[in-house]
């Protein structure tokens, strides 16, 4: 099929072009609009948990009680009972109230409450709470209209952090596609020694990108989607564009090597590489769709916005690419760059004897010498890999995960700053309460339970916050952050009291929100695992006719993953290199970050797997021989897969100098996996293992035989020698 279609493609190339063109420029003139309809909330909220269904019932009894900014005003040289300081702030809470959106907004003047007031009376605050369902553009006016004259003025709590992040992921996303554009450019330049072979990936790359906004866009008619996906959308489909382009424009040079005429030489790039960017593509958005079985709107955005990224980039690898490959045919060489490797390319025909001569000594060379070096030592290189790999891991033993809070933007940033200082600066503030609703029993039965709630450990005070009738709401005040363990403790030490007869109890709050991410995230993660290994070994099996290479790729992925996990934890965890990549340690990993890199590394690193794979069952159709074919894949891909891996490195790399600490997290763990996955997995763990396991690598049972040999992977590069079956020539004493 993927041969017909690749002679089909250079047929059409004209049509499919000028379709290709279109698609661009629409996705780019409509598409773009994605930005204005993508929201900003980055909630890892499970809206069925009780954290979270708390705000129904307390809304429709007492009204919203979240407080949404937190105006800091302060002054060196006056105090808050000055008159001039006083005036500044009264001014702009009746600024405020001016508002129909605004439903509650306080000063210390009004209440006469010294909680509203730092320790050293330089400082006060103001409460600012809305209206369910305000408007983006209401808000960003309020938080303008809270500046106060003569004093100085920082805006926080839970809108403004949320703003701060919004307004950080468009420069985010610029810079790294600043820092990434010319590095790819010149790399790919480098590899392929001319400028219009190296600027294919990066052509497929602007499509991937601009294709996955217009998709994204056309998703937010139907659901909201977080602006985080942006991020997702950007790594994923600028890296595997250029991936895939690698793996296309590169097979199809090598069959132009072979004297191949260009439709033929497209044809059988298709039936190859076509085939395997085909199969990785199915992994990779497929192991993306996993996310979406998490209720959390960030997760499922990221599964949105990863799979449409993935999705459009190989769409066009094998429409638009093959396209640009059969018009250009051997100008693909064009622009020869004058270094030491690139060579005129010759055309010669080959057949019989001669091809087959040199489609073998392709087999040869630096990458073939190091796998059988590999293979002549495969308990060695497997123990000691293993071993490197089970160091990098180790760390995750000791993980701790935690939430979102504001120490994810930048030390400076000014929501941050705002919660810092309340921190420090006010005693007994309780901005980040547990909430707790007692509901259907009179307010003396709930002063009752509060009082009960006083003698839990780690509870500093207990006072019912508002009430009406048979509700009351209670604020449960303790010392330390809200995603602190104690904090989360005390939280589950409440759940576990006794309840007054009669009484619907229900716990909320930001530390009871950690509580109920954690229970959410560890529940449906075994589902979400067992969903894309079902599916990886499924493909791979049909892929490859195997039943062994699918469970080993399984395994290698897990291996890889692991050590990401655990160089994750040194670093972010145990704040090595906070101060290099400009973080804040919290103690903590955030709890939705493995989620995601499991989503995503699995996929990728599926990717080379494919890629290898398909080349090793390739030479052991032809050859019959495990080990020959062990070295001739690794000989073939390995160069290849290092180059992919390099550029993909530099994709998510320049994600690392996000502002952000949960992109950096990812744009590092990536980094890691990547580089593990590539060199110590890759090229010497795989070629080892299967140099153990032998024929039994491709054991299969036989409805899978025969799915295999109508659907898998079974392209030759000998031009005249027919592919042959693995029992065509049966490894001898001396090659097992």
């Amino acid at each position: 099929m993927f041969a017909w279609w690749g002679m089909a493609v250079s047929r059409l190339r004209w049509l499919i072009l000028a379709l290709g063109i279109a698609f661009m420029a629409f996705s780019g003139i409509w598409g773009t609009g994605v930005f204005d309809r993508l929201s900003g909330d980055a909630s890892l909220d499970d809206p069925t948990s009780e954290s979270q269904r708390i705000s129904q019932p307390v809304t429709d009894a007492l009204g919203r009680q979240t407080v949404d900014f937190i105006a800091l005003y302060s002054s060196p040289d006056r105090t808050v009972d000055d008159p001039a300081f006083r005036r500044a702030v009264e001014d702009v809470v009746t600024k405020v109230r001016t508002y129909p959106e605004v439903t509650m907004v306080t000063s210390f003047y009004e209440s006469q409450s010294r909680e509203l007031v730092s320790t050293d009376e330089h400082s006060t605050y103001v409460p600012v709470r809305f209206a369910a369902g305000t408007k983006s553009k209401v808000v960003k006016a309020v938080r303008a209209d809270l500046a106060a004259a003569g004093v100085a003025t920082r805006v926080g709590g839970q809108k403004a952090i949320d703003l701060d992040i919004d307004s950080r992921i468009g420069p985010d996303i610029a810079r790294a596609e600043m820092i990434a554009m010319p590095i790819l450019f010149l790399l790919l330049i480098i590899v392929f020694g001319n400028l219009v072979a190296g600027l294919m990936p990066i052509l497929v790359g602007g499509i991937a990108i601009l294709g996955a906004f217009m998709l994204v866009r056309v998703i937010t008619l139907f659901t909201d989607v977080s602006v985080f996906s942006i991020n997702i959308i950007t790594i994923l489909g600028l890296g595997l564009a250029v991936d895939y382009g690698l793996f296309i424009v590169s097979r199809f040079r090598e069959e132009l090597d072979r004297g191949h005429p260009v439709d033929t030489a497209v044809s059988r790039t298709m039936s190859s590489a076509g085939r395997t960017v085909a199969v990785s593509g199915l992994i990779v958005g497929l192991s993306l769709c996993g996310l979406l079985i998490f209720p959390q709107i960030l997760l499922r955005s990221m599964g949105l916005g990863g799979a449409a990224a993935v999705l459009v980039a190989m769409l066009t690898s094998l429409t638009v690419l093959p396209a640009m490959l059969a018009i250009l045919g051997h100008r693909i060489d064009a622009g020869r760059l004058p270094l030491p490797w690139t060579r005129k390319r010759r055309v010669p025909t080959l057949t019989g004897a001669v091809a087959t001569t040199v489609a073998k000594a392709a087999d040869s060379g630096w990458w073939a010498r190091l796998a059988r070096t590999v293979m002549r030592r495969p308990v060695i290189f497997t123990v000691g890999v293993s071993a490197i790999l089970l160091v990098l891991a180790a760390p995750f033993a000791r993980v701790e995960f935690g939430g979102v809070d504001e120490r994810v933007l930048p030390p400076g940033t000014e929501s941050r700053v705002v919660s810092e200082r309340l921190q420090s600066d006010f005693a007994g503030t309780g901005i980040r309460p547990i909430r707790v609703l007692v509901a259907d029993v009179p307010q003396s039965t709930a002063a009752a339970f509060g009082r009960q709630l006083e003698q839990v450990p780690g509870v500093n005070d207990v006072e019912i916050s508002a009430g009406n009738g048979t509700t009351s709401l209670l604020n449960v005040t303790y010392d330390g952050e809200a995603n602190a363990p104690h904090a989360r403790g005390i939280v589950e030490k409440i759940r576990a009291l006794d309840r007054p007869e009669g009484a619907l109890v229900m716990v909320g709050g930001t530390s009871a929100s950690v509580v109920d991410q954690l229970d959410s995230l560890s529940s449906r993660l075994p589902w979400m695992a067992l969903l894309i290994a079902g599916i990886t070994f499924l493909l791979l099996a049909l892929a490859f006719g195997s039943v062994v290479v699918p469970l080993k790729a399984i395994v290698m992925n897990l291996v890889s993953i692991g050590a990401a996990f655990g160089v994750v934890v040194w670093i972010f965890q145990d704040g090595h290199f906070s101060g290099l990549l400009n973080f804040t340690p919290t103690g903590y990993v955030e709890a939705s970050q493995p989620v995601l890199m499991v989503a995503i590394l699995f996929g990728l690193s599926m990717d080379y797997e494919v890629f290898l794979i398909s080349r090793i069952r390739e030479r052991y159709d032809s050859l019959g021989d495990n080990t020959a074919a062990v070295a001739a894949g690794v000989q073939r891909t390995g160069g290849i897969i290092t180059t992919a891996a390099v550029l993909l490195c530099v994709v998510v790399g320049s994600f690392s100098t996000s502002g952000i600490t949960f992109i950096k997290m990812v744009g590092v763990g990536m980094f890691v996996a990547l580089v593990v996955d590539a060199t110590l997995v890759r090229m010497l763990l795989v070629p080892a293992t299967m140099r153990l396991l032998g024929r039994h690598n491709w054991w299969a049972p036989a409805p899978l035989r025969k799915a295999y040999a109508r659907y898998g992977f079974r392209e030759t590069d000998d031009l005249d020698e027919p592919a042959a079956t693995a029992q065509r020539a049966p490894e001898t004493a001396a090659t097992r």
